[in-house]
């Protein structure tokens, strides 16, 4: 059976994969690309929907990012979103001016019952405005469908042609009934069946990964975060003891982590592959040794990743194939998707080809977002303390200590973020917060513990609430367990005399501390 399949085309719009999002919480698979992208391309994908992003330009102005009259034509249905609905009025006729004022944040908003788009939405509700300019005049065939006070044209709608537009944002979650709307654009006017579900994906996948493998042997870098973790399974499952999983232990993983990842991928796990482990905390902290500056310390972290992979493969030989823990977002904000701006050079996109002798790459989850991955593992049984592991930089402990990295801040950066997450869990906040950790700062102060006083170090506790992980801001934890936590890890952790809560939003602020 085919996959159905909604196009999302983005004008650089800061919430294009947050649409995407949207869409596949219908179950139905949905992909992006750049507005750049040719018709015909586009056409042979047979969609059974289109979605046009935001955007940061105004779609009148000669050099802004636009689109063919013809895509409005081919008898798919098309859903423009801010910028997308703009540019869909200006290219069909109807007229888009600079507004008096910008329209920003949360909006009443007010519809009219008859567009399918708002079946089940209240006639009035609050959605998330975020533009300058406004639809002044709908092109020929339109309906305005919604309205604001400031705003004559929240939503339009030509039926006859299939052409929806809304000025307002339904994938942010400051929309009340964004998802409403929609599924109602996907499943009533698209015409899905919402039948892409994960575990359809899993039996897919392994079929294959069996058929492109054969008898080849397949190399996988394991760093025992969700995504390889997943993405080690899945091949587990295809293929068996044809794979090989090397993981590099650089010492800078969170507490007892090591142990955690081979006990279940190593020979007293439950999975059939060949599972390597590479001891290498020494190495890293002589490297490291001396080096304060954060881009540095990542550079070198990531170098010696590298080499010690590279040593390994080595020794196993010629491999058919390499494993990577791609996921969607990757792609994308490596600027192989769409046309929002590169975000990241993610090593998973084209790091280590370079040091093994293989034929192919497999990338079993490059169509997912992480929320997805997590679905997959548990599709596939992995451990719920796995599939749900906090978000875990490549460079691990390394950027949540500030400055020079030894041994003994490894210690106590592993100590007291353990305490913090086993009191988040205690608290029942572990799968409310968007992410949390402990860092060490490098900042030592005064303190008195008993009759003596102290010259240690302080530790930042970090917490942050995020749809995407593009903005975030400081989660409101209760006092009562901050104050535990702090209690805990100053009796508990060795070196630590004082403990503080960053409270900054992202941005300014970046989410890690590095």
């Amino acid at each position: 059976m085919k996959r159905e399949l909604v196009v999302v085309i983005d004008f650089g719009g800061q919430y294009n994969q947050l649409v995407a999002r949207r869409v596949r919480e219908c179950n139905v698979y949905c992909e992006i690309y750049s507005y750049k992208t040719p018709l015909e391309k586009i056409k042979e994908m047979d969609p059974k929907g289109i979605i046009l992003t935001g955007g940061p330009n105004s779609c009148y102005e000669a050099n802004s990012p636009t689109c063919s009259k013809e895509l409005f034509e081919m008898g798919i249905p098309v859903l423009g979103l801010c910028y997308g609905a703009q540019l869909m009025q200006h290219v069909l006729g109807g007229k888009v001016e600079k507004a008096d004022a910008r329209e920003y944040g949360k909006t009443a908003l007010t519809h009219k019952n008859n567009s399918i788009l708002f079946e089940g939405v209240p006639e009035s509700s609050t959605v998330w405005m975020s533009h300058f300019d406004y639809i002044s005049k709908v092109a020929d065939g339109f309906e305005i469908t919604s309205y604001t006070d400031n705003c004559p044209c929240a939503s339009c709608e030509d039926v006859k042609n299939q052409n929806y537009a809304i000025q307002f944002h339904p994938e942010v979650l400051h929309t009340e009934y964004g998802k409403t709307i929609l599924k109602n654009y996907v499943m009533n006017v698209c015409k899905c069946s919402g039948d892409w579900r994960m575990d359809a994906f899993v039996d897919e996948q392994i079929k294959q990964i069996r058929k492109k493998v054969g008898d080849g042997k397949v190399l996988c870098a394991l760093s025992g975060g969700v995504d390889s973790s997943v993405a080690a399974v899945l091949l587990s499952k295809a293929i068996g003891n044809q794979l090989t999983c090397v993981f590099v232990d650089h010492g800078l993983l969170r507490k007892n982590e090591g142990d955690e990842v081979e006990a279940v991928f190593g020979p007293e796990g439950e999975y059939d592959l060949n599972f390597i482990r590479v001891n290498a905390q020494e190495r890293y902290y002589e490297k490291l040794k001396g080096v304060t500056e954060p881009e540095r310390k990542r550079k070198i972290i990531g170098e010696e990743f590298i080499r010690v992979f590279e040593e390994e493969a080595k020794k196993i030989g010629k491999v058919d194939f390499l494993v990577q823990g791609t996921i969607y977002p990757d792609v994308v904000e490596s600027g192989l998707g769409g046309e929002s701006a590169v975000i990241k050079s993610h090593h998973n996109v084209g790091g280590l080809p370079d040091v093994v002798d293989f034929k192919e790459i497999i990338e079993p989850l490059r169509d997912l977002f992480k929320d997805e991955v997590r679905k997959v593992g548990l599709e596939l049984g992995i451990p719920d303390y796995l599939v749900f592991r906090q978000p875990f930089p490549g460079p691990g402990l390394g950027i949540r200590i500030i400055g020079e990295v030894t041994a003994e801040k490894v210690r106590i950066v592993q100590d007291a973020d353990a305490i913090y997450r086993e009191e988040i869990a205690k608290a029942g906040l572990d799968r409310t917060i968007g992410q949390y950790f402990a860092a060490l700062t490098n900042m030592r102060s005064v303190g008195v513990m008993g009759d003596e006083r102290t010259y240690d170090y302080a530790i930042a506790l970090r917490a942050v609430n995020t749809v995407d992980f593009m903005t975030a801001e400081a989660a409101q934890i209760p006092y009562d367990v901050l104050n535990k936590v702090m209690s805990r890890i100053i009796n508990e952790v060795r070196g630590v005399n004082r403990v503080m809560y960053d409270i900054t939003s992202k941005p300014p602020g970046t989410i890690e501390f590095e």
